[in-house]
């Protein structure tokens, strides 16, 4: 259940692959190279643009997995020629800016207003409010606070484990996103049959 119009090619032609289990809302933007798995929710005024091309002429993908809970206002490009990938259950919070070459292990939690730059996020990564995470790589269940600078893997030492509340929020949040989701395919299928 997709609007069209907002789901376009790029220059080059790549055309967006979307599955048709994913919800995009229809003032969310798809453009160009970009592979949407099933159950994914994409809110409003998302924009997810694969445009930028490569050495090579060609755009590199963004890739976004299974069941991801794409929320308002966030924001995935790349540079080009640089891949992203967002693993299956991940949750990006309203507003989160994610800019590649990157690659977001699954179950991830991006909280609102966070930024991934270049970065690689291994599974369970817990990334708070206005945290920036750039050039590195967090290591898998690992919570990097609000407000933090994460630029290098020494800036990463300081990190804790998330913890088993926080591991319940984030099943909680993608649990809703799914709900949600679900509730909206019912919803217009109703008003179109009706």
């Amino acid at each position: 259940m997709n609007d069209a119009k907002n789901i376009r090619p790029n220059l080059v032609g790549d055309q967006p692959r979307v599955d048709p289990s994913a919800l995009i809302d229809p003032s969310a933007q798809i453009i160009g190279n970009v592979i949407i798995g099933k159950d994914v929710f994409v809110g409003p005024l998302a924009v997810i643009r694969s445009d930028e091309r490569g050495p090579d002429g060609k755009v590199a993908p963004i890739v976004i997995g299974e069941e991801v809970n794409i929320q308002d206002g966030v924001i995935i490009h790349s540079h080009g020629g640089a891949v992203v990938t967002i693993g299956a259950r991940t949750s990006v919070a309203h507003g989160v800016t994610i800019h590649g070459p990157c690659e977001i292990g699954e179950a991830c939690f991006l909280a609102m207003r966070c930024t991934i730059y270049a970065a690689t996020l291994e599974s369970r990564v817990w990334v708070s409010m206005n945290a920036l995470v750039m050039r590195t790589r967090i290591q898998a269940h690992y919570y990097v606070p609000a407000g933090s600078i994460i630029r290098s893997s020494s800036d990463a030492l300081g990190l804790r484990i998330v913890s088993q509340k926080e591991e319940r929020y984030m099943q909680n949040v993608l649990k809703a996103a799914n709900q949600l989701r679900e509730d909206y395919f019912n919803t217009l299928a109703a008003m179109k049959a009706g």
